[in-house]
């Protein structure tokens, strides 16, 4: 292999392919980045065996290709020399003794390879009917759920995200058990099969900060035990986590006996400054309390002080309501939305509480109450 690439063009793809490894990862191979090189062009292939990742780089983006063939190379010293080398252009060649130089006008290194044979097959195939989503809603709806999934490997079916699809209707959940988030998208064409696959978090986190083309789209290939994102020159495949996600649908009521709307905006500012007066170790507590057209917040350290917050709300009834959440549970939820009005709905001081954005409910978030009694 012998070939000629700008610093630049190379390191945008390394950024890429370097998130497809591991540090803790005990199997050589797998701390390594695949270099294949074609008449059309180079790939950069990674994987610890929970994600996969190929990118490519067209041959019209390389200077010059001198001698196809395939390397493996430590993911961590090719990655760290090629971001540290000045912008210019880098000769790569595979010398005897399963060796590569990396050279510049200035700079020479010499790193040792593994026989290409120990890669192993990243299983980047396809399904004929993928689902087919504009890269930034999809994007947008990952965001807006993602906190809410659990940290617990306890409980490994709460670490990912539910992706279900039934008729023309996606339904994507995250769920920590204390609290929920929902988003739904209705797609322009329904799928022969209906889908129920949980993916892993770190790894969706891992493919929405590679989207970079908002108009766009991204292709998710769905197999039983994996999905493969594609978009770009980029595919990504994520294994998928076995076992059966909570039917969340059972969370969330048909029916309240109280709902409010206020200002998104105000109503986060005030539970902002209300959290200063909260303790970590107590959940980050603050109370919710309505009376007429104002919502009072309040929150305490006994041996630093209290605080209360007034903000304007509009309600379905003349009920009343006293509640106490974490706060730092209803800013993840609320600052999600994207819109001026949200509406907050209850069925009492110990049922979990129900946010939407005023207009619609693509987007739901479900937090529960804390007693405080």
């Amino acid at each position: 292999m012998k070939i000629k690439i700008k610093q630049k063009v190379l390191l945008e793809h390394l950024n890429y392919a370097i998130k497809g490894i591991s540090s803790k990862n005990l199997i050589p191979i797998l701390n390594c980045i695949k270099f294949e090189l074609t008449d059309e062009g180079l790939y950069l292939l990674s994987t610890d065996n929970e994600i996969a990742i190929k990118t490519f780089i067209d041959k019209d983006k390389i200077d010059s290709i001198d001698e196809v063939g395939e390397l493996v190379i430590s993911g961590k010293y090719i990655y760290e020399i090629i971001r540290k080398l000045s912008d210019e252009v880098i000769n790569i060649e595979e010398v005897i003794d399963s060796q590569v130089l990396i050279t510049t006008q200035s700079s020479s290194f010499k790193l040792n390879c593994i026989d290409p044979k120990e890669f192993p097959n990243l299983e980047l195939e396809y399904v004929n009917e993928p689902l087919v989503l504009k890269q930034n809603v999809f994007k947008s709806a990952i965001s807006q759920i993602i906190f809410a999934t659990s940290t617990q490997e306890s409980r490994p079916v709460l670490t990912g995200v539910n992706f279900k699809i039934v008729d023309n209707l996606l339904e994507c959940t995250a769920t920590d058990s204390y609290r929920l988030a929902k988003r739904k998208i209705n797609l322009s064409n329904s799928l022969s099969n209906n889908v129920d696959i949980i993916v892993p978090a770190k790894n969706l986190n891992e493919v929405i900060r590679m989207l970079v083309d908002d108009s766009k789209d991204i292709e998710l290939h769905i197999f039983v035990n994996k999905v493969v994102f594609k978009f770009g020159s980029l595919i990504i495949m994520s294994r998928l986590i076995n076992g059966t996600y909570p039917d969340t649908n059972k969370s969330i009521p048909s029916s309240f006996t109280l709902k409010i709307n206020t200002n998104l905006n105000k109503l986060y500012n005030a539970i902002d400054r209300a959290s200063l007066l909260t303790n970590e170790e107590e959940k980050n507590i603050i109370n919710l309390s309505t009376s007429g057209d104002i919502a009072y917040i309040t929150s305490n350290i006994p041996e630093i002080g209290n605080v209360e917050e007034k903000i304007s709300i509009k309600k379905n009834n003349d009920e009343e309501i006293k509640i106490a959440f974490s706060s730092k549970f209803m800013m993840e939820a609320i600052k999600n939305f994207d819109c001026d009005e949200i509406e907050i709905s209850f069925n009492g001081e110990i049922k979990p509480i129900i946010i939407t954005a005023s207009n619609n409910d693509e987007l739901i978030q479900l937090i529960s109450p804390i007693r405080t009694f």
